[in-house]
């Protein structure tokens, strides 16, 4: 399997030693707490790896094994910014602009007063069509996908509020990528986004049935309490479905990645040093990503959660304001720029086009929503800290 690159030394990427150790070694602390039983954590700059580390073990049904640079870890909606990247690429070519309403591309939103609906409003979850229904067997197929949004009701007029699309949005991303590029869309993002930045062994949306043996399960180390906004879409259940061989297969845009934290460092580093691989592979233009990391939201936009402005740009969060960027996948120390998707569970990925710094956290344990906005906002914090 091909690795990813990695810097001799820190330093040659950019990044102070001591200050990565101190961030290996906050991680490390999550997992001797016994609040995970393992994880993955990676730093990049100037287009490499600066290091990574791996702690504890992973569950592989009945197997547990210590967990390894190249163990796959489910992201859940850091899928999310890796899917989004795809709609930016579709702009960037003018095959969607931001105004058109989606029934221009998608016939099937005419129907139940979706038709008013715009891309821009869809990307930034203000779109009205929250919790609309697809599952299987419909999700497997073109046809029944384009079925269940002929049936799809909004539940709010578009504009108006936000309320997360946990996985109807980026259903419909991926259906104009198909429109569009005439690929079937696992095809495509593997192709034109994951390959070309060197990913393939280590990002995956749709897992191959003969590489299950490298995930790591799902498990909850606590007792599943309601986050303060209650379950919504994203039950206890429905987090563990994930452990699903036929699940990882599907590959849910809004969700349903596999991936290991140095691949969504190095995700993020294309993105931060202009839409180019280490290697010169581009995927971007500059321009269409400083387009696409504005914040698009207002003060009315607020996140459920946590009651606070979600600052939420096309398909990403981006840090803004200083007492608010620890609630949105962020540490304290990161730039007002910064942008990415953290994923349940506490997964984490951003970058910084300030520093350049991105980062990466991977674990397959659950525990409280204190517990994981704590560590986000430690991790986040000493990663953006280790520029040099």
């Amino acid at each position: 399997m091909p690795t990813l690159p990695v810097a001799a030394k820190p330093e040659d990427a950019g990044v102070d030693s001591a200050r990565l150790q101190a961030l290996f070694a906050r991680a490390k602390q999550e997992v001797d707490a016994g609040n995970i039983p393992g994880c993955q954590v990676a730093l990049g700059r100037n287009g490499v790896l600066a290091g990574s580390a791996t702690f504890g073990s992973s569950r592989h049904g009945e197997a547990e094994r210590p967990v390894t640079d190249d163990t796959l870890y489910t992201i859940f909606s850091s899928t999310k910014g890796v899917v989004s990247v795809a709609a930016w690429q579709l702009l960037e070519q003018g095959k969607i602009r931001l105004e058109d309403k989606v029934a221009d591309h998608i016939p099937e939103f005419k129907t139940n007063g979706k038709d008013v609906v715009t891309i821009e409003q869809a990307l930034l979850h203000i779109g009205g069509f929250p919790q609309a229904p697809l599952g299987p067997p419909k999700w497997a197929t073109r046809e029944g996908r384009r079925e269940a949004f002929a049936r799809w009701r909004l539940t709010y007029e578009p504009g108006t509020k936000f309320e997360y699309h946990a996985s109807s949005l980026h259903w419909v991303v991926v259906d104009l990528v198909e429109r569009h590029t005439g690929m079937e869309w696992h095809q495509y993002l593997r192709e034109c986004l994951i390959a070309p930045l060197g990913l393939q062994d280590h990002l995956y949306i749709g897992l191959p049935r003969e590489l299950n043996q490298r995930v790591a399960d799902i498990y909850y180390v606590t007792e599943p309490t309601p986050p303060p906004g209650g379950w919504g879409e994203v039950t206890p259940y429905a987090i563990l479905r994930f452990n699903d061989p036929g699940q990882r297969e599907i590959g849910i845009p809004g969700g349903g990645g596999i991936g290991t934290a140095g691949a969504l460092a190095l995700f993020y580093q294309a993105l931060v040093n202009g839409g180019a691989s280490h290697d010169g592979n581009r995927i971007l233009k500059p321009e269409t990503i400083d387009m696409a990391i504005i914040p698009r939201t207002d003060d009315r936009h607020v996140d459920l959660l946590w009651g606070k402005p979600i600052n939420r740009s096309l398909g990403m969060m981006v840090a803004g304001d200083r007492e608010n960027m620890p609630y949105r996948g962020f540490g304290t120390a990161c730039s007002e720029r910064a942008f990415g998707h953290a994923g349940a569970g506490g997964q984490l990925a951003w970058g910084d086009p300030e520093s350049g710094i991105s980062l990466g956290f991977t674990t397959n344990g659950f525990a409280g929503e204190i517990e994981m906005r704590d560590r986000t906002r430690d991790l986040s914090t000493l990663a953006a800290q280790c520029a040099i």
